[in-house]
């Protein structure tokens, strides 16, 4: 599998890391950042842009703002 990332991609990545929604500073905040492991925000991964991804156990995250 080829673990480049999209460089087009990276200044997008960037934006959305300074521009959070609600739910992702929740969960960044509140959890994420306490946890003793390495967790990235907005990471480029391929063509795509994941809110969050832990590299040691290849997990992606991916959030979704509610409405009501």
């Amino acid at each position: 599998m080829d673990r480049k990332h999209n460089t087009d991609l990276t200044s997008n990545a960037r934006t959305l890391r300074k521009n959070m929604t609600k739910e992702e500073r929740h969960l960044w905040y509140d959890f994420l950042k306490t946890l003793p492991i390495t967790v990235n925000r907005q990471k480029v991964i391929g063509n795509y842009i994941v809110d969050f991804y832990i590299a040691t156990s290849k997990i992606v995250l991916l959030t979704f703002p509610t409405t009501i």
